[in-house]
């Protein structure tokens, strides 16, 4: 949530407790195999509705709830989280040098008095290009820390992966999880505007100005 914050955002987060990998096996039993688009709008609508469903039945709010998912495709393979560090090794050892797209979803859901008024959806991508000359070495030392092993792609751009990007095609944002212009698409499109979520106090110290 990092990265709302600094765009003036403070959130507020809650666990959404989805079994992903029962959700998506869920959905591909009645649809087929899913691909990487598909599989993170699954989820992020998943987790938002989840929450939804907490906060609902705590006491009725007002107010916007988003979900999120991302998952990294290379070589028409998707990775999630790699939870190890073999796992993530044997990744960082495939993908050096070579190209991935991650895929972000997002799913908002507008609730007002307790009352969902509407849910909507959409997905970003960026290209990572890894650089060639990340040694045996640097792997071991970065899988070490256990950065890698709770994000997708087992890397990030914004802590210690980033020196192991050589480029990025699209909007960074997406990268880090969540695409902020694709975040503000969705919330104008629910008659809402981005600069009204702006409730930090560096933020609001900006406008004053």
């Amino acid at each position: 949530m990092a990265l709302l914050r600094s765009a003036g955002v403070e959130p507020v987060v809650l666990p959404s407790d989805v079994d992903e990998p029962a959700a998506v096996a869920a959905a591909e039993a009645r649809q087929g195999p899913l691909g990487p688009e598909a599989m993170v709008q699954l989820l992020a609508r998943a987790k938002a509705e989840a929450v939804v469903g907490q906060l609902v039945a705590g006491a009725p709010i007002t107010g916007l709830v988003l979900g999120g998912d991302s998952a990294f495709e290379i070589d028409g393979v998707v990775h999630g989280k790699p939870h190890t560090v073999a796992r993530a090794t044997e990744r960082w050892l495939a993908q050096r040098g070579r190209e991935g797209r991650l895929h972000s979803g997002h799913w908002l859901i507008q609730v007002a008095d307790g009352r969902i008024v509407r849910g909507i959806g959409r997905a970003a991508v960026a290209d990572v290009r890894f650089r060639a000359d990340i040694t045996d070495a640097e792997i071991d030392a970065y899988v070490a820390t256990g950065e890698p092993l709770l994000v997708a792609g087992s890397f990030t751009i914004d802590s210690l992966g980033a020196a192991f990007i050589e480029r990025i095609q699209g909007d960074p944002s997406t990268v880090v999880g969540l695409s902020l212009p694709t975040l503000r698409a969705l919330v104008r499109a629910l008659d809402t505007e981005w600069t009204d979520l702006w409730n930090r106090q560096g933020a609001v110290e900006a406008r004053l100005v």
